[in-house]
């Protein structure tokens, strides 16, 4: 997949002790994308000196402050550099950059306010227990939202910044991704889905909390309860 590279459309991909993989990943996405924004969430590592090294534009949070909180820092640094959209990706290997052409295309057909990635449809690497939980809380947001999402779980999208402007946000971690579909997709904001590879490194390395985070996914939902 073949595309000019885009100014006006950024990507701002959230880390946390990713400096194995991180300049990989810049180097992928700036074959597409002319601006890289890496958020590093206070890695321990030397994920903020080689990103930018790699080309990337990079702020670095001097205490964690979880990764709702690195994408809503990296959203305003865009918006602020006047940019029109931005790519959202994992700086963990775990999204392909060389798809980032799959959502540009789908965002100019539209056109859309959102274009999220949709791993399901071959989730054969994908773990069994997180295939189990994607498909819940899909279902759960699908209601919410009141629009049918496949894989509300994915951080591999792509959002119009005046769209993220006008959302009220809470969640600071994980949370954050499910809360902006719901509110997102309650103001009207049209949303597409584009196929994407199920990539999946070491799974025991997840940033993820499963009890933690359930709790907050659950909170937010239930903040979210009312229009």
């Amino acid at each position: 997949m073949n595309s000019p590279l885009r100014r006006d459309i950024c990507a701002i991909v959230p880390c946390y002790n990713e400096a194995a993989e991180i300049v990989r990943v810049v180097a992928a996405v700036r074959k597409h994308l002319e601006v890289c924004i890496v958020i590093d969430d206070c890695s321990t590592d030397h994920t903020a000196k080689v990103a930018a090294e790699a080309g990337a534009r990079v702020l670095r949070h001097e205490r964690n402050m979880g990764k709702g909180m690195a994408l809503k820092h990296g959203f305003a640094l865009a918006r602020a550099a006047g940019f029109s959209a931005a790519v959202t990706l994992d700086g963990d290997g775990q999204h392909d950059p060389e798809e980032i052409p799959r959502f540009l295309e789908a965002f100019e057909r539209g056109p859309f306010d959102i274009v999220l990635g949709n791993r399901m449809n071959d989730t054969r690497a994908m773990p069994f227990v997180r295939r189990l939980t994607n498909r819940f809380s899909s279902w759960c947001i699908s209601r919410m939202a009141g629009v049918s999402i496949l894989d509300s779980q994915v951080g591999f999208r792509l959002i119009r910044l005046d769209t993220w402007q006008a959302l009220d946000l809470h969640g600071r971690r994980f949370d954050l991704e499910s809360e902006i579909i719901i509110k997102a997709c309650r103001q009207g904001a049209r949303l597409t889905q584009v196929p994407i590879k199920t990539l999946y490194g070491d799974v025991s390395k997840s940033k993820i909390q499963p009890f933690l985070d359930s709790w907050r996914f659950f909170r937010m939902l239930w903040a979210c309860r009312n229009p």
